[in-house]
C-alpha cells in the first residue's frame, strides 16, 4: 500500500521539475537522486529502499556540481556498506 504512494510521489516530484524546481540545485549524482530512490524502492521494498535513498541524499552535495558520479543502485542490498 505504501510502495505504490511513494512511487507517485517521486514520479510527482520529478515531472514537476524535481530538485531544480523545488531546491534551486541539481544532483551530482547520475541517475538522479530522485530515480536512485525510486529504484530502490521498486528494487528492494519500502523499507530497504528509503534507507539507501536516504544515505544517497546525504551524499548529495549541492555545492560542487562540477562533475556528475555514476553511482547505480547496488544489486544486492548490505545496510552495513552504506
Amino acid at each position: 500500500m505504501l510502495k505504490p504512494l511513494l512511487l507517485k510521489l517521486i514520479t510527482y516530484y520529478r515531472r514537476t521539475g524535481g530538485g531544480q524546481r523545488w531546491f534551486a540545485v541539481d544532483c551530482n549524482f547520475e541517475p538522479t537522486c530522485s530515480a536512485y530512490t525510486y529504484i530502490a524502492i521498486e528494487r528492494y521494498g519500502v523499507r530497504r529502499g528509503v534507507l539507501l535513498g536516504w544515505q544517497r541524499i546525504r551524499r548529495c552535495s549541492q555545492h560542487d556540481s562540477f562533475c556528475k558520479c555514476i553511482e547505480p543502485v547496488p544489486e544486492t542490498f548490505d545496510a552495513k556498506a552504506n
